[in-house]
């Protein structure tokens, strides 16, 4: 009699492979985009050998710099998104939809007006995205709590951001205006080393790992929760503090990048179940790999002129949104 395959090695694994060598084929794909045409067989060379050439500086500086920093930034959101999913109990629930990249965005841009560093970015936005995280979470906890609800609130209090960020965008100088409004629209032409951002990634989903077990019976309610001892409060701390710090470090490296956080945990879901141990480092390949290649796209469609890469992935996630309004809420 055959034994039945477990579904973790079944669906999971399998689709976390396919994951992988899609993240691999879409940083090859940046690799090879751009105004100067680079054969691939010197594109192989050029990654493990310094010949001092132009074309060296444009695939490290340019092109790998880029691509791994569009990666990092994508990976981000589309961690934080299944997060907060997990909170909501609804695969609606992603950081922009629900006012958090705006409460980051905010912070941000106010730095930028005041001519603070640019060292002060990061740790400003991760205040921005968390008091904004738990003003939703704390507004929709009044009365009868639902998930719909919590939507609902998230959804006014990013009007109220961006209400905000107009009003500061209305106050700035006009030198610096142009170069404010591409980057809130998502931009990573000036994005630092991706080094940074990408341990911060891993950090994340090694932390998100070690929750993968509370997440998963978090997901089925927070009364069985308890019931199967899951310290609740302590989770949901945890996941507040976890997807504001991951927002936070996306929206300073790229801006306001929406809806990959939205499309990247939900497709995962599709292809491979529920599980958290592959939705977590699932989500991170497939928003890493969706943002590289949108990245890519933008700023070589139109080349030399580049497009804010926010723009592609909201053409992706709109419609993508209005689908699963019209599906059942809950994350199983």
């Amino acid at each position: 009699m055959t034994r039945p395959t477990h579904p973790l090695l079944s669906r999971g694994l399998p689709t976390l492979l396919a994951l992988l060598l899609a993240a691999l084929a879409g940083l090859l794909f940046t690799l090879t985009q751009g105004s100067t045409d680079i054969p691939l067989a010197r594109i192989w060379q050029l990654l493990w050998h310094d010949d001092g050439s132009v074309e060296h500086l444009i695939i490290h500086q340019l092109r790998l710099s880029r691509g791994l920093s569009a990666f990092a930034v994508g990976g981000l959101l589309a961690l934080a998104g299944a997060l907060m999913q997990v909170l909501l109990r609804n695969p609606l629930g992603d950081p922009y939809v629900l006012g958090v990249s705006g409460g980051a965005a905010s912070a941000v841009l106010a730095a930028m007006l005041l001519g603070l560093p640019v060292f002060w970015h990061p740790p400003l936005a991760f205040g921005g995205a968390l008091f904004s995280m738990l003003l939703v979470f704390s507004l929709a906890r009044r009365g009868n709590w639902t998930g719909n609800r919590l939507l609902l609130t998230g959804v006014v209090v990013a009007a109220g951001w961006s209400a905000l960020i107009s009003f500061v965008l209305s106050l700035s100088p006009p030198v610096r205006l142009p170069g404010m409004l591409f980057w809130l629209m998502g931009d990573l032409s000036d994005a630092p080393p991706p080094g940074p951002g990408l341990l911060l990634l891993l950090l994340g989903l090694l932390i998100g790992l070690g929750l993968a077990r509370d997440l998963n019976l978090g997901s089925q309610g927070e009364l069985r929760a308890r019931s199967l001892g899951v310290d609740t409060r302590r989770l949901q701390w945890l996941v507040y503090g976890l997807a504001s710090l991951l927002t936070a470090v996306a929206v300073s490296l790229a801006g306001a990048v929406g809806f990959i956080g939205l499309v990247a945990p939900h497709l995962v879901r599709l292809l491979a179940g529920s599980d958290h141990r592959i939705v977590l480092p699932g989500a991170v390949l497939l928003g890493g790999t969706l943002l590289t290649a949108a990245d890519t796209l933008a700023r070589s469609m139109i080349a030399p002129q580049q497009l804010p890469v926010g723009v592609l992935t909201a053409l992706l996630g709109v419609p993508v949104f209005l689908f699963l309004l019209n599906r059942p809420a809950r994350v199983r």
